[in-house]
């Protein structure tokens, strides 16, 4: 309708069920993975079903001219206005956490049954608080993610391959990319002034963050130890080792600033027989990999680490909910659930002799239930099963919706 864009079918049809009903739409997501055009793409499906340009308003908080909006009386009263020159159908709001008490205008267009609404946001507590109470039953939440594999070589007009594998873990998924040339130098100056938008904006002015070197140290830690157990405490005795005294109160609080922004998320051990979730000794993995490629670089020491990432979010781009596995002593990389379904994954860099086979397979070999077991691994050899358990390369896994 307003740009040029490339369709990202899998959100639209997740969306489709949910387009022109009262329900209020909200998608969320880090800065630049594309909610804005995703927008674009559901007024161009209103304009098929029959709505004309003039029944749409359409507010992006990012451009001067909404600036006069500052909170929902705001709000209210410019759509109140527009609706006196056209009789609007469909509201849009990007950004919507830019505007204060927003949930106050939502439930009020909402009590009304007059608009279709969409808004996005940056901050995965958009849902929290006053607005899940206030709209409790009455929304659904799309969170978009920076692009899949698939998404990437569509974007990118690219054959899959390692060559264009390696090029998706260097330098990420997000869509802008398409106008750059992919080289380390434009790239990663470019995707630094993105990381340093989502910090400033999403973090340090939203949540007051005062210790700001800090607060870079900590998502440098991140980067470096994707994969690996995290706690406040860990990361805390780090620091008081480099002299730097942090309490672990104000390492939660930070780590949880950094999931809302949506620059990391956090995944949870879970007891595979027990189906308890631990609270402390997690993990966490990069939105982008191009972002965290552009902080701390990108050798190929991090491949492993690297390759968990890749496959972490693929199960969420899936939609599934994820979970680090205990079992005992072992450890199975992730749980991933979906529509009562599991699937159990272990990610290894190659399997080049006996010892690594039996680790990796062995883990998942001892749980006894018949759920999906899979071993992903760069292995040119990697297809078919070992006692049971499927073995597949990390391309073929990237590229089919699971």
């Amino acid at each position: 309708m307003i740009e040029k864009y490339i369709k990202r079918k899998l959100y639209i049809d997740r969306l489709k069920p949910y387009i022109g009903k009262s329900v209020i739409k909200v998608i969320v997501g880090q800065r630049r993975v594309g909610k804005s055009f995703l927008l674009f793409q559901i007024m161009d499906e209103l304009i098929v079903r029959g709505y004309k340009k003039e029944n749409i308003v359409c507010i992006n908080k990012e451009k001067l001219e909404f600036d006069h909006i500052r909170d929902y009386k705001d709000l209210v009263l410019h759509v109140r206005n527009q609706a006196k020159k056209n009789k609007i159908k469909a509201i849009f709001i990007d950004e919507i956490q830019d505007i204060a008490l927003f949930e106050k205008a939502l439930r009020h267009w909402h009590a009304g049954g007059k608009y279709d609404v969409y808004c996005t946001g940056s901050n995965a507590n958009l849902l929290a608080g006053e607005l899940a109470t206030y709209l409790s039953g009455r929304f659904i939440k799309l969170e978009v993610f920076s692009l899949s594999y698939l998404e990437f070589l569509d974007f990118h007009k690219l054959q899959s391959g390692k060559e264009s594998l390696l090029k998706y873990i260097r330098y990420g998924g997000l869509p802008y990319l398409i106008n750059l040339e992919l080289n380390d130098l434009v790239v990663f100056d470019y995707l630094k002034n993105i990381y340093s938008t989502i910090v400033l904006k999403d973090i340090v002015v939203r949540f007051g963050v005062r210790n700001v070197v800090f607060l870079e140290k900590l998502i440098e830690y991140l980067a470096d130890n994707i994969g690996s157990l995290v706690s406040a405490k860990k990361i805390s005795d780090f620091l008081k080792s480099q002299k730097i005294k942090i309490s672990s109160q104000v390492v939660l609080n930070y780590l949880s600033n950094l999931v809302a922004a949506f620059i990391v998320f956090k995944v949870s051990r879970a007891d595979i027989r027990g189906k308890k979730i631990f609270e402390i000794n997690e993990k966490y993995y990069f939105e982008d990999l191009g972002l965290r490629n552009s902080l701390i670089g990108y050798s190929l020491d991090d491949i492993g680490k690297v390759l968990e990432n890749l496959v972490y979010m693929h199960l969420r781009i899936n939609g599934y909910i994820v979970f680090v596995g205990q079992l005992g002593e072992k450890e199975i990389d992730f749980v991933a659930e979906k529509n009562g379904e599991k699937i159990y994954i272990q990610v290894a860099y190659l399997i080049t002799n006996e010892a690594t086979r039996k680790r990796e397979f062995g883990n998942l070999l001892a749980i006894g239930d018949n759920y999906r077991k899979i071993v992903v691994s760069m292995d040119d050899i990697a297809g078919g099963k070992y006692k049971g358990i499927e073995h597949v390369n990390i391309i073929d896994f990237l590229s089919k919706n699971i």
